[in-house]
């Protein structure tokens, strides 16, 4: 299935190349534009359903995501399981469920994401989980380009697996090669 998910990332032009500032802070020569692949419903829905279909007996109860692009992730995931799907915003130096949003104590709860690189975002988003004593029992990604595995203490899939380096900023190559740096998402 690699090779079919990384053909639609193809179609949708959505494996950007270049010198790009990730959000976790590390440079790297590749960018996955996930919004390349959000805008078509078809991909969005074909990718997403490698997910529910990987958690589908997890018995799962909610599907929770960060904001912006987990957010579309999280709804369709959710739809195809047929539960609630819900997203954490930045406050402060966490993320939190606002908006009306809560997790039942107990509650089973999938954590998707769009592209893990450093897990940030789903670390985030698993600790907002367990402050409203939540049960997350597994984590679903479009893209895993993570350079060691990641851990989170429950299963995670990812839909794509793709090794490409990183760098920090004062080791990046692609600064000494003085190639523009591009900025492309923010969060």
């Amino acid at each position: 299935m690699a090779d079919n998910t990384e053909a639609i990332f193809q179609e949708a032009g959505a494996l950007l190349k270049g010198h790009f500032l990730l959000t976790s802070g590390r440079h790297s020569p590749l960018y996955w534009e996930k919004f390349r692949i959000l805008q078509y419903p078809h991909y969005t829905e074909r990718l997403c359903r490698l997910i529910s279909e990987h958690f589908r007996e997890q018995r799962i109860q909610v599907i929770a995501g960060p904001t912006t692009g987990g957010i579309i992730l999280a709804f369709e995931v959710a739809r195809q399981l047929g539960v609630r799907g819900i997203f954490a915003e930045k406050e402060g130096e966490k993320r939190a469920f606002r908006r009306g949003f809560t997790i039942n104590p107990g509650e089973r709860v999938l954590v998707v994401d769009d592209i893990l690189t450093t897990g940030g975002s789903i670390r985030e988003v698993i600790a907002a989980v367990q402050e409203l004593s939540g049960m997350v029992v597994g984590v679903g990604v479009l893209v895993d380009r993570s350079e060691q595995p990641a851990e989170f203490g429950v299963p995670l899939f990812s839909c794509l697996r793709s090794m490409v380096e990183t760098y920090d900023a004062q080791d990046c190559p692609l600064c000494a090669a003085h190639v523009p740096l591009v900025k492309p998402g923010s969060s």
